[in-house]
């Protein structure tokens, strides 16, 4: 077993003291964005696009630099959040299909459980992509899915079953399909279409509202092409243009009738994942088309948030963290001219890769802090953060537990970190790419184990996947990695170790003694 004995100061509690000397614990909003690339906003250094809202965090808290998310796919980035262990640890965590079974198992300690476990009331909005129901194709549409949020920690929750371009195209609050419709009875499948069921493949006539570049062309919803075949649904369906409205409506609802005790929302916006579709009244906001113009619609989300916090009197004790799931891509299966219009923004700040891919435009992803009762000095941070850490930062602000992890992976002694108290950040971080390779971040070297593949992702986005029989090994110059640099040849040694440790993380073996 390999060791490393790393110094950190003493873990610093995150209470805010409210007046009176009394102690208050902080309201948390946790907004998850879907394939929001690195530098997609504007104070990332985003060309084409306002975002004031999000600006605003960032100027009046903490904008890290080197902060990733765990996967660069969706699914096991959320998974990975939301428990603090590594996807690869469990069978399943693959991007889930639309009727795939809850992956977080009933009785699987969350980062909800953290906050019930504190008190604080829960909810969770949006996009889910976890899965739902106890077996894979056998979830009862038209009555209660069960296992559902409520059985993992959340008292409410109001989501997408899956993600917008795949079926089923409705929400699901508490269990049950939203404004069930018992005149169109929700049918579901991931094998065959329904007879009679229109399809993108065969009625492409029918894509009034964006046509299909690669796949997606399943069942017809709203005008466009999905993943997977779904037949009913009526007056359930969601508009994919109205989307970010709902999920907002009911966050800003949730805020107002619990403003009197600690709340914890998981606020996960669909916006620039595919299909692009905003509101018509964010149309034209930006020079990159839909996709661009999607971002102020999520800019505008977090505007409504912020609005009511101030509204209840919260905004100055409340917490909120502003993240992504994976990094960017733009032709992922819909003709939405993201690729034609892109002009002079680069989505992953300059990084190579992308969305699915091993290099750094995959995992490393924007993360703001703001925290206006404990934050008082605004900063850009370059320390290095990992959203495994997500649980136990959590546990530690709110006082549950320890100063031992409560999940598999994550370090509670993080939160200083994460609150810009704590001088030199994560000693080392792991990142998941589409085909399972492992990266692996650690005193200022990237390296990718060795696993072979395509160096281009092979259905469509024009990504390079960091795939390679060869190890590779990327040196940290002026913050960034030179990921056209591979040094792995004149470092032996250094790859020999980085491998070990990778192997030995992969194993649950790893010892990191702080």
């Amino acid at each position: 077993m390999i060791a490393f004995a790393l110094t950190s100061p003493l873990l610093v509690s995150a209470q805010a003291v409210c007046e009176g000397g009394k102690v208050s614990r902080p309201n948390v909003v946790l907004i998850y964005t879907d394939d929001l690339g690195f530098g997609d906003l504007e104070c990332y250094g985003a060309k084409g696009v306002k975002t004031p809202n999000i600006n605003s965090l960032a100027n009046d808290g903490l904008r890290f630099a080197n902060a990733h998310c765990v996967a660069s796919t969706s699914t096991p980035s959320r998974y990975s959040l939301l428990t603090g262990e590594y996807p690869w640890r469990k069978p399943g965590t693959d991007v889930a299909a639309g009727d795939a079974a809850m992956i977080i198992s009933p009785g699987q300690y969350t980062v909800a459980d953290v906050f019930k476990d504190a008190g604080y009331r829960t909810a969770a909005f949006g996009k889910w992509h976890l899965g739902l129901g106890a077996e894979t194709g056998k979830q009862d549409w038209n009555g209660v899915v069960s296992p559902a949020l409520a059985d993992i920690g959340f008292d409410y929750s109001y989501i997408m079953a899956a993600t917008a371009d795949r079926v089923p195209c409705l929400f699901v609050e508490n269990g049950k399909v939203a404004n069930y419709d018992p005149s169109a009875p929700v049918y579901v499948s991931y094998e065959s279409n329904f007879l009679g069921e229109p399809t993108g493949k065969d009625n492409p006539e029918l894509l009034y509202n964006l046509k299909s570049s690669h796949g997606h062309n399943m069942s017809i919803v709203n005008g466009i092409g999905r993943i997977g075949y779904m037949k009913g649904g009526g007056s359930a369906l969601w508009k994919d243009e109205d989307i970010a409205d709902s999920i907002t409506v009911r966050a800003v609802d949730f805020i107002r009738k619990n403003s009197d005790v600690p709340f914890f929302v998981y606020f996960a916006t669909n916006d620039i994942h595919v299909p692009r579709f905003p509101h018509r009244r964010f149309r034209g906001m930006s020079s990159m088309g839909l996709r661009g113009d999607a971002i102020a619609q999520l800019d505008w989300c977090v505007g409504e948030i912020v609005s009511v916090l101030k509204e209840q009197g919260l905004f100055e004790n409340t917490l909120i963290i502003l993240t992504s799931d994976n990094g960017p891509v733009l032709d992922d299966g819909y003709d939405d001219a993201a690729e034609t219009l892109v002009g002079g923004h680069s989505p992953t700040g300059g990084l190579r890769g992308g969305k699915y891919s091993a290099f750094e435009g995959g995992t490393r992803v924007p993360f703001i802090v703001h925290w206006p009762a404990r934050i008082k000095t605004p900063a850009v941070n370059a320390r290095l953060v990992s959203q495994i850490d997500f649980l136990d930062v959590m546990a530690s602000i709110v006082g549950v537990g320890g100063t031992a992890p409560l999940s598999p992976d994550g370090s509670p002694s993080e939160a200083s970190t994460w609150l810009g108290e704590k001088e030199g950040g994560r000693p080392f971080a792991v990142g998941m790419a589409s085909n399972r390779t492992l990266s692996l971040i650690m005193f200022g070297w990237k390296y990718i184990e060795p696993k072979g593949g395509p160096a281009m992702v092979p259905w469509g986005p024009k990504i390079e996947t960091g795939y390679s029989a060869k190890p590779q090994l990327y040196k940290m110059v002026d913050g960034d990695f030179d990921e056209n640099d591979n040094l792995a040849d004149e470092n032996p040694v250094i790859v020999s170790a980085w491998q070990a440790v990778l192997d030995e993380i992969r194993r649950g073996e790893f010892e990191l003694k702080q």
